[in-house]
């Protein structure tokens, strides 16, 4: 009897663990480990940070819905993967052995890289999770309350583009129904080379939409942009021309900013060595299998795709 052990239970691990019972059958065993002890609908936070949905809309408790698949299910944070030994070390000292292991934790979320950025002691908000949705979506009433200019883009090294683009368009809709968008200057600011790229060289005649859509919405925009720093109430900004060379150096001001963050792998996973690249990404075949540990895969899923 093998044990598959799934890391992560989002949109990627959830799937995961269901196809993987579905296709392997009862005799074996199915783990699935998640930081916290609910599912959270990633692709709803925008409407979460807005106010037109609730927390409790979006998440659902985890465990009653792996166990009635006969799925085995652990609320920890995994602190330690030892592939060595097929091992995984939880936050609450326990180990966990496997004989495969699905990786589908999501990223780590690389604030850290532009000072005074993230809602967790800087000043720009996010979308990435629940819970920065509920702290963007307080920080949207302050707004109302005071309107004034608002940032709304990606940090360099920035790799998931939709959500930027999906809340921008949100906000605007969610100001002009309380009447106050005239009243919000809004500048979409960007690391990618033009409007519409979407780090993916663009989608069909995406920059051609997305510019008219940013026109007809009077927003504002700076691409190649990279973002130095965050004040309170200030974003710092070189902007750059093709080859990287300094074009003009931008401070704008902001009563309200949600800027997407650049991604690395989680800590667990980017500490194996052989795994990863230097950004904690897992390398994998064409089979999204590790090349060093053949029984380790990797799933992935773009949250915001709907």
């Amino acid at each position: 009897m093998a044990h598959i052990v799934i890391l992560g239970a989002g949109i990627g691990g959830m799937p995961a663990a269901y196809e993987a019972r579905e296709l392997i059958g009862p005799p074996h065993k199915i783990t699935v480990i998640n930081a916290t002890d609910y599912f959270q609908f990633v692709p709803s936070n925008p409407w979460v940070a807005v106010g037109w949905r609730k927390r409790e809309e979006i998440i659902l408790p985890i465990r009653p819905y792996l166990e009635r698949k006969g799925i085995d299910f652990i609320a920890q944070p995994a602190t330690q993967i030892d592939p060595n030994r097929n091992t995984i070390t939880l936050a609450n000292g326990e180990t966990v052995d496997y004989d495969f292991l699905i990786i589908t934790t999501g990223p780590k979320l690389a604030f850290d890289e532009v000072p005074g950025s993230g809602p967790n002691g800087g000043f720009t908000q996010s979308v990435c999770t629940v819970d920065h949705a509920e702290q963007c979506y307080a920080d949207f009433e302050k707004l109302c309350a005071d309107p004034g200019p608002v940032i709304v883009g990606a940090m360099p090294g920035a790799s998931c583009f939709g959500p930027a683009y999906e809340y921008v368009m949100v906000l605007d809709t969610a100001l002009r129904k309380r009447k106050l968008r005239s009243k919000v200057p809004i500048t979409f600011v960007t690391s990618e080379p033009y409007i519409g790229h979407l780090g993916l060289d663009g989608v069909g005649d995406s920059k051609g939409i997305m510019e008219h859509e940013f026109r007809k919405h009077d927003i504002r925009w700076i691409t190649n942009a990279k973002t130095t720093r965050v004040e309170n109430g200030k974003l710092f900004v070189d902007e750059l021309d093709r080859n990287g060379q300094l074009v003009k150096q931008h401070e704008l001001p902001f009563k309200h900013a949600m800027m997407l963050p650049a991604f690395k792998g989680v800590d667990a996973v980017a500490a194996v060595e052989g795994l990863c690249n230097p950004r904690g990404f897992v390398i994998v075949d064409e089979y999204q299998r590790s090349p060093k540990y053949p029984n380790i895969w990797l799933a992935f899923v773009s949250p915001f795709l709907r």
